[in-house]
């Protein structure tokens, strides 16, 4: 393929979706607000430096956005084929390596250290498989859909996708990254019911799932101390397991109507652990009380619905596959997140998109967005 067919900037049909643009700025300006005064007290006790994690969301949000803003202004529509394929191969390795030369942390080998960057491979992976998963299923679109007998609707509608989401969800068991391989499937499966994968076969996938997390954590003392705990918070150790998810929720409830004042928050003094990470969204509350989450999660709705839009309104089938696959994996991240910090499922390691600290989730989060804007350039929608 032909470098000028990838990269065209008099070809280019439109300016990239406004609205969503706008959306993405307000979310990582947000983001970078509540980064700097959810993690100040934890950057100063152990970095020495109260603006730690605001300068290092701010230099992977540019570093990112230096990559991310040439393809939007000039990336074409068989750009992102290519990048599908990329991005699952290097997923691929990358998720290999972790398991021989990664960093344990947490119970969970998850992390490479590559120089002075740490590398998160499964969030590689999340994106490098909805990707790729459209350019299939949108490829093989008239035998996935097929409602002849021996039409290669379960070959291509299952067989296919399901090795390809297999793939990635056996070497992310293999990190005991639980949440991970639970958001890695649900992706999939959307995908694939977006792609027209007929729901028998969905069920038995769905099923196939939940037996594998079932045994996933049978074999692991990690997830079960986890799971134990979510059930019985009221009666486990406050002092040990459950102490995070109950600050947690005392500094949900602390917060009230209209909180305590941006930076005023208490909790984040050494009672919720590593604030400015997967528990962000406590000090949120807290700070900016039921007003202020509320407020947030419209600008996550309305976010995901522009990102719907601009998926119906796509050039084509595999552009709408790919950005209805992120839209999706922004809703489900946000969900899970809120569910944990909530205490209405286990508490597994979900990332909030946009605030939650991690170099490579925002680099990716930025990534995703570039994709979004990118394929709105070619929509089909009025400007």
């Amino acid at each position: 393929m032909r470098l000028k067919a990838l990269f065209s900037k008099k070809e280019a049909k439109g300016s990239p979706d406004t609205v969503f643009l706008v959306l993405v700025l307000l979310m990582l300006s947000v983001g970078a607000v509540m980064s700097y005064f959810a993690s100040a007290v934890y950057g100063e006790q152990f970095y020495g430096d109260s603006a730690y994690f605001l300068k290092r969301y701010l230099l992977f949000a540019l570093l990112a956005a230096g990559l991310t803003v040439p393809m939007i202004l000039f990336a074409r529509p068989p750009f992102f084929r290519v990048l599908a394929i990329g991005l699952y191969s290097a997923s691929v390795l990358l998720l290999i390596l972790v398991l021989l030369i990664g960093t344990v942390g947490g119970g969970a080998r998850r992390w490479l250290v590559l120089g002075p960057i740490t590398v998160q491979p499964s969030e590689v992976a999340k994106t490098g498989l909805l990707m790729l998963l459209a350019l299939v299923l949108s490829k093989h679109e008239e035998r996935v859909t097929s409602t002849r007998k021996r039409g290669g609707s379960f070959r291509y509608g299952v067989l296919l996708p399901g090795a390809l989401i297999g793939l990635i969800g056996l070497l992310v068991a293999a990190e005991k990254h639980i949440s991970g391989l639970l958001i890695i499937c649900m992706i999939g499966v959307g995908v694939m019911f977006l792609g027209g994968t007929r729901l028998r076969y969905l069920g038995g996938m769905a099923l196939a799932v939940a037996l594998a997390g079932t045994l996933l954590v049978l074999v692991s003392s990690y997830a079960q101390v986890r799971v134990d705990t979510w059930l019985h918070v009221e009666e486990v150790d406050p002092l040990g397991s459950a102490w995070q998810t109950l600050q947690g929720l005392y500094a949900i409830g602390s917060g009230g109507v209209f909180g305590v004042g941006l930076g005023n928050g208490r909790q984040k003094y050494g009672y919720v652990s590593q604030p400015q990470n997967d528990f962000i969204f406590t000090v949120i509350c807290e700070e900016l009380g039921f007003v202020g989450a509320f407020l947030l999660l419209l600008l996550f709705l309305a976010l995901i619905l522009r990102g719907f839009y601009i998926a119906a309104h796509a050039s084509d089938r595999f552009c709408s596959l790919v950005v209805y696959g992120i839209s999706l994996k922004l809703a489900l991240q946000t969900v899970l997140n809120l569910a944990v910090v909530t205490n209405s499922m286990p508490n597994t390691g979900v990332s909030l998109p946009f605030f939650s600290s991690g170099g490579t989730f925002l680099a990716i989060q930025i990534l995703e967005m570039g994709i979004v804007l990118a394929i709105s350039r070619y929509g089909t929608q009025r400007r």
